[in-house]
């Protein structure tokens, strides 16, 4: 069986549960918690699993480990393509792609612990500033995929979930955790609302995993 190292409250490890969940693959979870100081990801036996120390990993039976959530759902859709993540048209599947981007690569490593961490023990940043700066960045990339979405069920206005609103969920997720204000982006909160009722996304929850607290 498959394992999925991953955290409850990780916004890549939620993309990576949802993909495994829509697609209807079963894996075991194989919790990681992640903490500034002494958490298990900067332990020795994680860093055999995956020496950057991030979650989420997928190792799969014969004991290869897929780092990174998108290389993982990308993975997913290839082994596995039924149901599609990725929409069938170019250009459709270029715009689902795009929002994941900017979800993935703008957003999220900017706003991610290790990031805040840095910001805080090495630039002296207070708590004022340190949400300040991942208020900018979250505004900015939420901003651009207000922009982009075209549906008023799930992103792309298809019949079923993608890339996109995968990315979006686990986004808005993290971003309501950081108590950032979502006001300005209606049609994102829209797709999340929407999204959130498929039995795959409530599986894969942050509050219905086994490691959740």
């Amino acid at each position: 069986m498959l394992k999925l190292y991953s955290f409850f409250r990780s916004g890549a490890s939620y993309r990576a549960r949802i993909a495994l969940a829509l697609k209807g693959i079963p894996y075991e979870t194989v919790g990681i918690h992640l903490a500034r100081d002494g958490g298990e990801q900067n332990k020795p036996a994680y860093r055999a699993v995956n020496p950057q120390g991030r979650v989420p990993a997928l190792e799969l039976e014969d004991g290869t480990v897929i780092t990174q959530s998108l290389a993982i759902i990308d993975y997913l859709e290839t082994v596995h393509p039924e149901p599609r993540l990725y929409p069938q048209h170019p250009l459709a599947r270029a715009n689902a792609l795009s929002i994941a981007f900017t979800i993935a690569a703008d957003i999220h490593p900017l706003q991610n612990t290790s990031t805040t961490n840095y910001l805080a023990k090495h630039l002296n940043a207070d708590e004022a500033a340190i949400k300040a700066w991942y208020q900018r960045w979250i505004g900015s990339g939420l901003a651009a995929v207000e922009t982009k979405i075209i549906g008023t069920g799930y992103a792309l206005g298809g019949s079923d979930p993608t890339i996109a609103d995968i990315c979006i969920v686990a986004q808005l997720a993290t971003a309501r955790r950081l108590n950032f204000d979502l006001s300005a982006y209606p049609k994102v909160v829209a797709v999340d609302a929407h999204a959130t009722r498929h039995p795959a996304f409530v599986k894969a929850h942050p509050l219905n995993q086994p490691d959740a607290e």
